[in-house]
């Protein structure tokens, strides 16, 4: 056990001295000129992405069962939040309540470990975080520490999901210890594959997986020191929050900084870690700071303080984050990235308001709900009202009868009804964040019409997506992705627009400054700051397409957002 090995913080530091930096990654980047990740990435398989081909018919098509976020199913998918608490006594309830907050993140499956008394409990379960947990189940989960996960499904059949739900928990000669991830290996086939190799038998279809199995080799005796040979053989996106036995608690990022990681503290001075301060919010904990890429923090009784250490390779030279986090994934109360949402969609709403303005427009509407803080940006700077255009049904459920008579765009109906009394005989002007297949922006623009909207003129609060992406967020093939085939002009005809506009790429990242180097944009260039290999791409998009065209074998009489 490693429990008696570091008597202090002072000491884990020297012994990790050969393998860390003691200073942030942005002083070290500006210093050093790099190599690329090498190019060794192999394919993702088809279970790491989320299994779009989840519903079933019955002999007369009119039992559909399907996502809860299947009729979202035109926009990209994240894949999952995290949540990690150090010393607090109701460590579990607060767990619960900042997954809660991170639902948005992953509504397939939640779970959490706790540990009191050197022993690790651990709950998963398939469905919300309200469905897994209740008052007897947290009460199985006792201690003052606890990580917790949400994540989407990542396969059809449910006793598969199951495995696939983190945080998962493992075994080692040192002891046993709980990892929760958001994010993707992209070199994980290459690194299942050596270890299988080498006598390991695994048990799920996760890539998160493959952690445990090099903590499990690794010979070193620190669990600190683990967890960074295990990072150092990682490339792609990763934030992880480990939890030990011996009580601690260990939060990472990788190098690029693709997926969001922050600290914050409580008043009785437990540590929280989250993939966004809204969690940090849920739970009265005070935003400190992020976690900052290519740093892992430690968390121990043996300092009062938790301990920052960096990842001494691999480098990039500088951090990429996920815009998409600022566009789409997360909440506008969060700041992300050391920016505030809401005040990034509004700016971006006020740009396209800027540069593509609508003549002699009436009404200002949002695609709810990521849509609306753009559109109210939009509206503040033209000055034209904002309203509520389009109602989200918040209940919808999994399973819904379609009458024998098809409904046109019944999917959509489900989800959003159009309000006639703020579009009748109105010039509209409409901001939804993205447009990734443009199905679903169509059915919206059919429908404001056929609610009496005299022109509709679509404006989108991002650059076109033109690439998939590799990096933990679900997206279709780029064969599918409208942007990567049509023109502008050509997508305002497939929808069915009076006009529309998209957040012109220089002025997205002149609303960022200096740091727009920071951030991501491969979706908007396909340029990828860490360039998957040929066989992976080919592999994620055969996977991507087999699942659409499944869908399209299933028959008419099935709302298809696709």
């Amino acid at each position: 056990m490693a429990t008696n090995i570091s008597a202090s913080a002072s000491s884990t530091t020297n012994l990790l001295s050969q393998r860390l930096l003691s200073f942030p990654p942005s002083q070290f980047y500006k210093n050093i000129l790099t190599k690329p990740y090498q190019q060794q990435c192999l394919l993702i398989t088809s279970s790491n992405k989320k299994n779009r081909a989840a519903m079933v018919v019955n002999s007369s098509r009119k039992l559909i069962n399907l996502d809860q976020h299947y009729l979202d199913d035109d926009k990209p998918k994240e894949e999952c939040g995290v949540v990690g608490i150090y010393g607090d006594p109701e460590a579990s309830r607060l767990c619960y309540l900042a997954l809660h907050a991170l639902q948005h993140r992953g509504q397939e499956g939640a779970g959490m470990v706790t540990v009191e008394n050197k022993a690790i409990k651990s709950i998963t379960g398939i469905g919300l975080v309200s469905d897994v947990f209740n008052e007897l189940k947290l009460d199985q989960l006792p201690g003052d520490m606890a990580i917790g996960h949400v994540r989407y499904s990542t396969a059809a059949g449910s006793s598969s999901m199951l495995k696939n739900v983190q945080p998962f928990v493992a075994s080692s000669k040192f002891g046993s210890f709980g990892v929760a991830h958001n994010g993707n290996f992209v070199n994980y086939q290459l690194l299942r594959a050596e270890l299988e190799g080498k006598g390991s038998i695994f048990s799920t279809t996760s890539d998160t997986e493959v952690v445990l199995h090099l903590m499990a080799k690794s010979k070193a005796r620190i669990f600190a020191l683990r967890v960074l040979e295990a990072c150092e053989k990682l490339q792609g996106a990763y934030s992880m929050v480990f939890v030990t036995e011996d009580g601690k608690l260990v939060a990472v990022r990788d190098p690029f900084g693709f997926r969001p990681l922050v600290m914050g503290r409580r008043k009785n001075g437990a540590i929280v870690f989250a993939s966004e301060t809204c969690a940090l919010d849920m739970v009265e904990a005070t935003y400190e700071r992020e976690v900052h890429p290519g740093e892992m923090v430690l968390v121990d009784d043996t300092s009062n303080e938790p301990q920052s250490m960096y990842l001494l390779k691999p480098h990039p030279p500088e951090p990429k984050s996920c815009i998409f986090e600022h566009i789409y994934f997360a909440q506008p109360n969060s700041i992300v990235f050391g920016k505030s949402v809401y005040e990034s969609r509004h700016a971006f709403g006020e740009i396209l308001a800027t540069e593509s303005p609508v003549e002699g427009c009436d009404v200002v509407i949002a695609v709810p709900d990521s849509g609306v803080v753009a559109a109210l940006g939009y509206a503040a700077k033209t000055g034209v009202p904002y309203q509520q255009g389009l109602i989200r049904s918040h209940y919808v459920g999994r399973t819904f009868i379609e009458p024998s008579q098809k409904i046109r765009d019944f999917g959509v109906k489900l989800k959003l009804s159009p309000v006639r009394a703020v579009l009748e005989g109105k010039k509209v002007v409409v901001v939804d964040d993205s447009i990734v297949r443009g199905t679903t922006s169509s059915k919206i623009v059919r429908m404001l019409k056929e609610a009496g909207a005299k022109e509709v003129h679509m404006r989108i609060a991002s650059p076109p997506i033109i690439a998939s992406c590799y990096y933990g967020i679900d997206t279709p093939c780029t064969e599918e992705l409208i942007s990567n085939r049509m023109n502008v002009e050509e997508i305002r005809k497939f929808i069915g627009a009076d006009s529309l506009a998209f957040l012109p790429t220089d002025s997205f990242r002149k609303l960022l400054g200096s740091d727009h180097t920071n951030f991501c944009y491969a979706c908007f260039s396909g340029k990828y700051p860490l360039y998957p290999s040929v066989d992976m791409e080919e592999s994620i998009d055969d996977t991507r397409k087999s699942t659409y065209n499944l869908l399209k074998i299933v028959g008419p009489g099935i709302p298809r957002s696709f």
